[in-house]
């Protein structure tokens, strides 16, 4: 039945792994993946689901997500090469569409010599996901840059909001709460000179390098700050630096990552996740909330 509802669009795969889609490499197939081609694909992709009762979700560079072995119900919507384009609109302000990676965005102001967009040269993922986290690192974030953010809500509106309407705090946006999809958004920049834009870049990714695992697969920054404190730290004072647990483990480069070491299945990271959790909770009463998400059957 699912292949004759979604028979019309051009990119729809059945069964997909969805490991292939997450930066852990982790979770097994969904129903349906459809990379739709323009915004009104996705109103009829919603309408679709909406008929047949078919939960759904959006995915873009599979940065921040863990997925059930078991894989997922539905339908994912992947926002994939057809939303990709960035774009100058005047001399301070770029348009990036939701499945442009946050590399390609800062290298985008980068040739404009436009400066504010450094901090995110080194996070792995896409527009939309970060306009959903409120993204950042290094002491920059998206609601320092953005100006505006068009959104399609989950009825099939399309409407622009701005950057106070976006209800941006720390890793959160109005996008979590109502669930909207993100199509664009748009960049207040500011000039700057092309040599130093350049180099504050590469310091801020060679930082990166040196201190994150970056050779194995994960989902970057597994928990939250919690107020007052540092996670990585709380977890190494906790005992878990290197804790392994069936090819996961607590990074021995920098502890608030969870890493895909050696074949790790999703019940073995979430696993070891819960063991860090109550470890830190028992030794310092500290609740360490995760930033990653966890989805699937």
């Amino acid at each position: 039945m699912e292949k004759d509802l979604f028979s019309k669009f051009s990119q729809v795969r059945y069964r997909e792994p969805m490991k292939d889609h997450t930066s852990f490499h982790l979770g097994g197939p969904v129903d349906v993946f459809i990379e739709p081609q323009s915004p009104d694909e996705i109103q009829e992709i919603i309408r679709l689901c909406k008929e047949e009762s078919l939960p759904w979700m959006v995915l873009g560079k599979g940065t921040n997500l863990i997925i059930s072995d078991q894989g997922l119900d539905g339908v994912v919507i992947h926002m994939g090469q057809a939303f990709e384009k960035i774009e100058k609109i005047d001399q301070k302000t770029i348009r990036a569409y939701s499945g442009a990676s946050l590399k390609a965005l800062a290298e985008f102001a980068l040739d404009l010599s436009l400066e504010g967009l450094e901090f995110a040269h080194g996070i792995p993922g896409s527009v939309g996901g970060a306009i959903t986290m409120n993204a950042g690192a290094y002491d920059g974030e998206c609601v320092q840059v953005v100006k505006e953010v068009c959104l399609m809500t989950r009825q099939g509106q399309v409407k622009v909001f701005s950057k106070e309407e976006m209800d941006f705090a720390y890793r959160h946006s109005r996008v979590q709460e109502e669930k909207d999809i993100v199509l664009w958004a748009s960049f207040a920049l500011e000039e700057g000179d092309h040599v130093k834009i350049q180099e504050k870049m590469e310091d801020l990714w060679q930082r990166r390098l040196s201190k994150q695992p970056l050779k194995y697969p994960s989902a970057g920054s597994t928990f939250k700050r919690p107020p007052g404190h540092y996670a990585g730290q709380l977890i190494d004072q906790a005992g878990c630096r290197g804790l392994y647990h069936r090819g996961a483990q607590v990074s021995q480069k920098h502890c608030g990552f969870v890493i895909n070491k050696d074949g790790a299945t999703t019940q073995a990271v979430v696993e070891l996740i819960e063991t860090v959790q109550k470890l830190v909770k028992d030794q310092f009463g500290v609740d360490l909330e995760t930033e990653v998400k966890v989805l699937g059957r």
